[in-house]
């Protein structure tokens, strides 16, 4: 009877867009909503977050230049090129969600976080620590998304 190969379970990469490591924040009764401690809570998260986004740059350009190889074989250098392309393109997105956390802050800063921009109810600790760079109340969200849907088909 045949021995089945061993598979070695991997661990999946978490995707950069992530962010993670951080203690889930508990209202204390009566407390206002978007206080100075929580505004630093959501402050904690987001430079955690940019950190990580950074650290991901920097690995990525280190690869490249370390695994960067003009390969006599066609394939070899297509396949190289098109690694290369994917972790642009990812980098590319990750810069876009910097420039997003950086202007997160910001509002943070300006005392203009956590407050919906369509309707201006409180988005919500649970939904910002989900997507701290929310600045829409999980309705109006949700409506954005629809009309998104009927306009592209």
């Amino acid at each position: 009877m045949p021995t089945a190969a061993k598979k070695t379970a991997r661990k999946p990469k978490a995707t950069t867009t992530e962010f993670k490591d951080f203690t889930p924040y508990k209202p204390k009764r009566g407390e206002v909503y978007m206080s100075e401690k929580q505004r630093e809570h959501f402050k904690a998260i987001l430079r955690n977050w940019k950190s990580e986004l950074m650290q991901e740059v920097d690995r990525t350009v280190s690869h490249m230049k370390d695994e960067a190889a003009n390969f006599p074989d066609p394939a070899d250098r297509a396949t190289q090129e098109e690694e290369f392309s994917l972790e642009l393109r990812t980098r590319d997105r990750e810069r876009k969600l910097i420039k997003k956390i950086d202007s997160t802050i910001e509002r943070i800063e300006q005392d203009d976080y956590g407050f919906c921009d369509a309707c201006g109810v409180e988005i919500g600790i649970k939904r910002l620590e989900a997507r701290p760079t929310a600045n829409l109340c999980i309705d109006c969200k949700t409506l954005d998304e629809i009309k998104e849907k009927q306009e592209l088909g």
